[in-house]
């Protein structure tokens, strides 16, 4: 694999650019070495700026859920192109698109679009406290939420305890308002709500955990959650910005029957365009500015480029609901084959997947929550991770990280990637 262009192009990037990249984890200090420029992706490839070639089990972090830029997206960005790019007032485009995403999400009855994930959970934050006029929430170590300052924050002296900052530029006042509890045991969430009565405001979770690496929740974790806060009058917030579209049309809710307060949105309902969502009960959403006091506002939300690509991409989910039983049938494939090469090589190695996300812990422990996901080895993936990027295949460049498959992999792929992993394997363990 030829690295000279993409190495001198981050040299550059590291003169203008802090790190050399515009998020922490393209730079590759997970794994060292130097990260790949891309150039082109169509369909389950990319293509770098040296001419090599690699399946994509990345797929931009997860929006990708037809690949890289399928015919019926890209001809619709052209179209709007035609029409203009930007306009700083109402289009028919955004509409549409909400509609859509109420109809096929179950908890969103009304649903305020902006532009990240990020923006999509701090303005749910800001949303929840006001109407429940209460200003501390719950996070799950584990669980990422954006950067918003609320967010940035760690356990201090256990799981069970006010937040302390993990970066700097967070004020400890802010990351007080923040509990920390730990994913997938619901006892360390009832004790901070004992102790913190009609003070919490929001519980906010992924309901698949997808940033600690792909941690599902335990048999009636989730429902347990929702009872509690309802019987507190908390409000419940999904964060679905992965697994939104990605594990359903109606995302993990879904999926797994638990039907939120707020859900906030994003990656796939653009299309692979910038862009986020939050929505809800009418009577919760109607708080925000105009309609009532809690102001939330973005010069580019409801960008007419990116609305027109994420409605494109949902329309076909509606249409065509059986590409999940094609993602499903092709990552149940992949996991078999991981999991006859871990047996060959006599590795216990923890594999969790969840519909078309996926992660290999190189762990021998059963990965729960953060605490367990963390005995991963990480530096038997990196080399792990480097020897498969060799030979073709894209992977995340974090072991903390999911994986994505695509409409657009074939069986073909992946059983090129089942063969291709046997093969690193048998240079790691033999």
């Amino acid at each position: 694999m030829k690295v000279d262009y993409s190495s001198k192009l981050f040299e550059q990037a590291k003169n203008y650019i802090p790190g050399g990249v515009n998020s922490p984890v393209r730079a590759f200090r997970a794994v060292g070495g130097t990260p790949i420029f891309v150039k082109r992706g169509l369909g389950s490839r990319i293509l770098d700026v040296d001419g090599n070639e690699f399946i994509d089990f990345v797929c931009s972090w997860g929006p990708h859920i037809f690949g890289h830029l399928p015919k019926f997206v890209k001809n619709t960005i052209i179209e709007q192109l035609e029409n203009g790019t930007s306009f700083g007032a109402p289009t028919i485009q955004e509409v549409r698109l909400a509609q859509l995403i109420c109809e096929l999400v179950p908890s969103i009855e009304m649903v305020r679009l902006v532009n990240s994930g990020t923006e999509a959970t701090m303005s749910a934050i800001r949303l929840a406290r006001a109407y429940t006029s209460r200003e501390k929430i719950i996070k799950f170590a584990g669980c990422y939420h954006g950067h918003f300052d609320a967010f940035l924050v760690s356990a201090g002296s256990g799981a069970l305890t006010f937040g302390v900052p993990n970066s700097p530029g967070v004020t400890v006042g802010v990351a007080k308002d923040t509990y920390i509890a730990r994913y997938n045991d619901i006892d360390s969430v009832y004790r901070i709500v004992k102790e913190n009565p009609n003070q919490i405001a929001a519980i906010i979770i992924e309901p698949v955990a997808g940033n600690m690496g792909v941690v599902p929740p335990k048999e009636g974790f989730l429902q347990k959650l929702k009872d509690m806060c309802t019987d507190e009058g908390i409000l419940l917030v999904f964060d679905e910005v992965i697994t939104g579209f990605r594990l359903a049309p109606g995302g993990a809710q879904e999926l797994y029957g638990v039907v939120p307060d707020i859900t906030t949105l994003g990656k796939i309902i653009g299309g692979g365009l910038p862009v986020g969502a939050f929505g809800g009960r009418k009577e919760i959403m109607e708080l925000l500015a105009p309609t009532g006091p809690v102001y939330q506002a973005g010069t580019l939300s409801g960008n007419p480029i990116a609305v027109s690509a994420g409605l494109a991409v949902l329309k076909f989910i509606k249409e065509n609901p059986s590409i999940y039983k094609s993602l499903e049938f092709k990552a149940s494939l992949l996991e078999e084959g991981i999991k006859v090469n871990l047996s060959r090589f006599g590795k216990r190695f923890t594999l969790n997947r969840i519909g078309s996300m996926l992660t290999l812990f190189f762990t021998e422990n059963e990965v729960t929550d953060l605490e367990s996901a963390l005995k991963s080895d990480t530096v038997l993936y990196a080399s792990y991770f480097h020897k498969m990027l060799d030979r073709g295949i894209y992977l995340p460049c974090s072991q903390f990280e999911a994986m994505f498959i695509s409409y657009a992999h074939t069986e073909d792929e992946i059983k090129f990637f089942v063969k291709t992993q046997f093969e690193v394997f048998k240079e790691l363990f033999q």
